[in-house]
């Protein structure tokens, strides 16, 4: 059994029970239930208790997934522009973070920027995917906002988190980042019907 998605929903409930509550005995159900779950993400992950609990109840507000965003990039003949992560060697959609103040179709325009050296223009939505947290993924929900992408300029060049970029046939790659083979081939679907010319 992966006992990461039942520790992401306890202690999103016992944050969020401690953000809102004003009744002292509701307090203390709320503190005991983010000690256990401190204490079984700590066994689950190898990291002390205090870590993860410091590393939790740092983040203020409704506690919510984490929203990422991603862009398909395809050359001509529909190959999908990927990168290999510098943290794990895996391939992957040129993606992050939505940063503060920012929304995800400016987040996806950056990240392939930041990573590939690319100008992109967004063309046009292709999902919005959930990721649940598991063992392989990590040990929080997040989202990911993928959007079909044009290159309008740029020069190739390097960056600190990723360790090549190349296109790609989606059914060659060897090895996939999390579920980033899903959002290429979902992507690939939106490009097609667009070479066809059948645009929203």
């Amino acid at each position: 059994m992966d006992i990461l998605p039942l520790l992401d929903e306890l202690q999103t409930i016992a944050r969020n029970g401690l953000n809102y509550t004003t009744n002292p005995y509701d307090r203390e159900r709320f503190e005991r239930l983010l000690a256990l779950a401190t204490k079984y993400y700590g066994e689950s992950l190898d990291l002390p208790p205090d870590a993860v609990r410091h590393r939790l109840v740092g983040e203020l507000g409704y506690i919510t997934p984490k929203v990422g965003a991603d862009a398909a990039i395809f050359d001509r003949e529909g190959r999908i522009l990927l990168v290999r992560r510098s943290d794990d060697g895996l391939w992957c959609l040129p993606c992050g973070w939505v940063e503060p103040n920012e929304s995800p179709e400016e987040a996806a325009v950056r990240e392939a920027r930041e990573e590939t050296g690319l100008e992109v223009q967004s063309r046009q939505l292709v999902g919005v995917f959930t990721r649940k947290p598991n063992v392989g993924f990590g040990p929080h929900s997040a989202i990911a906002i993928v959007y079909l992408c044009d290159v309008v300029g740029g020069t190739p060049q390097p960056s600190h988190e990723i360790t090549e970029a190349r296109y790609w046939w989606i059914n060659e790659v060897p090895d996939w980042h999390e579920l980033h083979q899903k959002y290429a081939v979902a992507a690939h679907g939106v490009w097609r019907a667009r070479q066809a010319g059948h645009t929203p």
